[in-house]
Parts: C-alpha cells; structure tokens; sequence
C-alpha cells in the first residue's frame, strides 16, 4: 500500500490543486479506505470555490462529500466489514480516508463505482423529495436540468408525481433532461406558464422543486405553482431573493414554502418524510443497482485525481456541458 496520501484542497478563492496531506489510520469504529473514484458536486463545490453568497469564504478548504473506495484496514470494534470490501462514504477528494463506520454503506454487488459516486447527489435530492410527499398524480415542475435537478425530477417520478417537467434556460441543460425518461422539459421563457397548464392537464404544478440555487428563481417557483401548492427549495441559494410579495405570491395563494437543506436530516432515527444520512445513501445505491435511477447521460467528464485542478478551473467557468464529473484515483 502506498504510503504517501493526496488530497483536493482550494487554496484561495478560484484555485484549487492537489497537496500532499497526512496519511491516516482505523481508529475504533472506523475503516481506513483507498479511494477508487470521487464525485465533485458541481453546485455546492463551485460556490465554495468562488466564496459565493452563504458560504464560509475561508482558505484554504477541504471539498467534496461523494467518495466511492476499497476498505484497506479495519479499525478495532468494526463488525461486518473486511479488507478489499467497497465503500460509499462522505469522505473528501482524498486518495486515503479514514471514516466511522456510521458514515460508510456497503456499494451492491454488481453496481459500477461510477454509478455508485452519485449516491450522495442522490441522497441530496431524496432528502428533499421525501419532505415534498408527493401523491401519486401530482403534476411536478423541477427548476433546473443540473444532476441534482434531473436526479430530483426522477426520484419524484418514482413517487407518483405525474407529470414530471423539467426546466431549464440553458438548452444545453434541456438536452440532457431530454435523455430521461420524464413527462417534457421545457425551456424558461415567456412562454413557460401556458407551456406547463398544457402537460398539467389545465392546471399549475402542484409541487414546484428549485434546484437551481438562483435567487432569482425562487419568485419564479412561486409563481408557476398552483393555488394550495407547495415550493421546494432543494438547492442552497446564492444570494438574497428581490422582487417577492408575499402577499401576492406566497400568502393569498396559499402557498407551502419547504426548507430542504440536507443538515436538517435526523442524527440517529429515521422517521415519514425524515430519514438518516445513511438510511438515504444506502437506498440511493440500491436504486442506482437496481436501474431505477439513470445517471450514465449525466456522467460527462472522467479526470485522473492528478488533474484535478484543471477540473475546477472547468467548474469556475461554469461550462453548462459539465455535469457529473468523476476524478479517477486508480492510477496512484
């Protein structure tokens, strides 16, 4: 086993770049793993990256949360698990990992590593989803054609939402929505209320999901959604909201406004509507085996971990073709 460890760090803001950092151990109740691939999270990463609005704007940051690895050692207490198992865990862009065990899921026989990176993604938009209890036949509208947007507009599917829309300004964006199997995925223009009543049989949206993270888009969600309907703020938005009267838009109609940041989740217990870190990731990776959630189209980029700073100058530009994008770590 290699004794020198690597990590992804942002150095400053717009910079980022592999360092060499501390190799560690198993302690109790942890396992030590060797990373195999990692998801960057183009949304939450390049906000962080570039100090935008509601992030710490600190320097120098350790990034990334969707770790795909093989277990190398077993720390003392750990029951069930062995050398050369795989492991999805929340580690960062790091080549060695330590973890407790309650942060770890076992990856299902048969499923891809690069599949299973997209189990926190899954996970992100699940926690959202489930809050939003869709009932079988509710039309839903999903602002936004990024992963978390198309992983959300699937899993509402899955959930009886009918029919599932998603939006996009960017037609490049749209392109990808069009490789699922969802109800119709429209652009954001004029046109985008009369376009949505037609696939909704008439009527607004009953649920409309941002996933955007624009503040512009909020005063947007609220106004494509019916009277008595609910809007999701699944992404974390970047900035302050202008231009809503609550009154208008959110009071008189009746609105539902869900808050569906991820820390809100419970520590210990699942409960309806609220469930664990791990009790989503480890049904996010028996979806994703069981072909129940497609992410192939939106795998778009596989960079050795080496090069990861060039990802990240990609992800600064914001280049609407970059959506999952893998580090390979194999090589080292």
């Amino acid at each position: 086993m290699s004794t020198q460890n690597y990590e992804v760090l942002f150095l400053e803001r717009g910079v980022a770049d592999v360092r060499t950092c501390e190799m560690p151990s198993a302690g109790p109740g942890e396992l030590l793993i060797r990373a195999l691939v990692s998801l960057i999270s183009p949304g939450t990463e390049r906000a962080f990256l570039l100090g935008l609005a509601n992030t710490p704007d600190r320097y120098p940051q350790k990034t990334g949360y969707s770790h795909i690895g093989e277990v190398v050692e077993v720390g003392a207490g750990v029951e069930g698990w062995a050398v050369g198992d795989r492991v999805a865990s929340r580690a960062n862009h790091r080549l060695f990992a330590s973890m407790p065990v309650s942060n770890c899921n076992r990856i299902p026989t048969g499923l891809t590593n690069e599949r299973a990176a997209f189990f926190r993604l899954t996970s992100i938009a699940m926690q959202g989803v489930r809050k939003a209890r869709i009932e079988l036949g509710e039309p839903v509208a999903v602002i936004g054609c990024g992963p978390v947007g198309l992983l959300a507009a699937q899993l509402a599917r899955l959930n009886g939402g009918l029919p599932v829309v998603s939006i996009d300004k960017d037609a490049r964006r749209l392109a990808f929505a069009q490789d699922f199997d969802l109800d119709a995925a429209l652009p954001a223009d004029d046109d985008l209320k009369e376009a949505l009543r037609v696939h909704c049989s008439g009527d607004d949206p009953a649920l409309v999901i941002d996933a955007t993270g624009h503040p512009e888009a909020i005063p947007a969600a609220f106004d494509l959604a019916r009277s008595g309907g609910r809007v999701l703020l699944l992404a974390s938005t970047r900035g302050d909201t202008e231009a809503v009267n609550f009154y208008r838009d959110v009071h008189i109609k009746g609105l539902t406004v869900i808050g569906a940041h991820e820390s809100t989740r419970p520590r210990l217990d699942s409960a309806p509507g609220w469930w664990t870190h791990q009790a989503d990731e480890n049904t996010a990776l028996r979806l994703l085996a069981g072909g129940r959630l497609v992410v192939d189209p939106i795998t778009t980029h596989r960079i050795a971990w080496h090069n990861a700073a060039a990802a990240y100058e990609m992800l600064a530009r914001w280049e609407p073709g970059m959506m999952g994008t893998l580090l390979d770590w194999q090589d080292s």
